[in-house]
């Protein structure tokens, strides 16, 4: 959200403050509440101005969990600190997409540079080093900002740049501000089908985030449905039309029954369209960096399931997945980021067993995918305090400060 767009927050009510940043933390009041160790009454109070927050430590330990420092709600005019794990690097991001300049950033001379600079970007995104991605992105898209104004570069360059800026920012739990870095990416892509859906790809998944299924299922099928003239013929767009269908699907998915004019049966249609493009694509083979291909598709019907209920459907199709060579080709991002999608799945129907095992699993698969992310900490939490935690489950929310 720029700052256009934020209301004037000298006027709103601590409570109203305390609402406004769940909300962008993407957290439910029974979330905030778990973490706090309050009731969800408690938090509604507070919100609503009915109860005050006159103690101190329960306005550090509310900052702490909202990830800001205490004076930005005792002083709504001193901007933020973000105070907590890989989200360190937020503000930093956040000023490059101001197009600010880091300081001590230099120009590159050739596209060569710019092309290993953003490729080992994206290596240590599927390699989920998170803050040490968020602490090289503002240098690198003010690199590959100059490079494309120079034309060292192609505009797509750059698009995947701020591509990868708004998935990392999905990850991290900055929802609104990855819808941005989307945005700017689908605006360069200036109708390019191939640039538009690489743009695309992170603003569905932001849009998903926020809970918005309705738009990103629009806005994926119909960049997928621009890039369908170019699939038989180009190995990197038929990986975006798979990435996009799978992204259309999860938005049908997750809730049918919002969506409207989706039936349950639509995420199927989709995964069955992106599976007939993955027929021609190798495991492995990645030239958009979409990790897309017959194993991925895979681990996407199984991931689809879930988020429909059908979770045992869900975990029997990933245990035959795992087994096959593809798995390992697929990114540990990937891997990891499904175990936690599916782990999500079996809360929601009360299987905790189920969860917790699968939250190990990524754990042991990516250890940041799940340290990093608030996603997996309120996974953690709500296992915990559903009584269905292990105790090497409990031993890891005590790590991550959720138990």
């Amino acid at each position: 959200m720029g700052a256009a767009e934020r209301p004037n927050q000298r006027e709103l009510p601590i409570g109203r403050q305390v609402a406004q940043w769940r909300v962008r933390r993407r957290m439910t009041q029974q979330m905030l509440a778990d973490r706090l160790g309050k009731s969800k009454s408690w938090v509604d109070k507070v919100e609503r101005g009915v109860r005050t927050l006159d103690r101190v430590s329960v306005l550090h330990d509310l900052a702490g969990v909202l990830r800001i420092a205490p004076a930005a709600l005792l002083d709504p005019a001193r901007p933020p600190t973000v105070t907590v794990g890989a989200v360190d690097g937020v503000e930093g991001v956040r000023a490059a997409l101001a197009v600010g300049e880091p300081s001590g950033w230099r120009a590159v001379g050739s596209g060569a540079e710019v092309a290993g600079r953003l490729g080992h970007a994206w290596l240590t995104y599927q390699h989920t080093r998170y803050s040490q991605l968020l602490r090289i992105l503002p240098e690198l898209l003010a690199v590959v900002r100059h490079a494309a104004e120079a034309g060292i570069i192609e505009t797509g360059t750059l698009v995947r740049a701020y591509r990868l800026t708004g998935q990392a920012l999905v990850k991290i739990g900055e929802a609104e501000l990855a819808w941005l870095a989307a945005d700017r990416a689908v605006t360069l892509a200036a109708g390019e089908p191939r640039w538009c859906a690489a743009g695309t790809v992170p603003l569905a998944q932001a849009l998903r985030s926020l809970d918005r299924p309705q738009l990103a299922y629009a806005a994926a099928l119909a960049a997928a449905r621009q890039l369908a003239a170019e699939v038989p013929g180009s190995p990197a767009a038929r990986a975006l039309h798979g990435a996009l269908l799978i992204e259309a699907a999860f938005a049908a998915a997750d809730q049918p029954d919002t969506a409207v004019g989706l039936d349950p049966g639509t995420a199927d249609g989709l995964l069955q369209q992106a599976a007939a493009s993955a027929r021609l694509v190798v495991d492995g083979e990645d030239p958009e960096w979409t990790g897309f291909g017959p194993s991925a598709v895979g681990l996407a019907r199984a991931t689809a399931a879930a988020l429909a209920g059908e979770t045992d459907d869900a975990l029997e199709r990933y245990a035959r997945l795992s087994t096959r060579p593809g798995w390992r080709r697929l990114p540990v991002e990937h891997r990891a980021a499904y175990l936690l999608d599916v782990a999500r799945a079996c809360l929601r129907v009360g299987d905790l067993l189920a969860a917790g095992r699968l939250v190990m699993m990524a754990e042991q698969t990516a250890p940041a995918e799940v340290r990093t992310r608030p996603y997996a900490r309120d996974l953690v939490t709500g296992i915990i305090r559903g009584g269905g935690a292990s105790s090497a489950l409990i031993r890891l929310g005590t790590d991550l400060g959720t138990a």
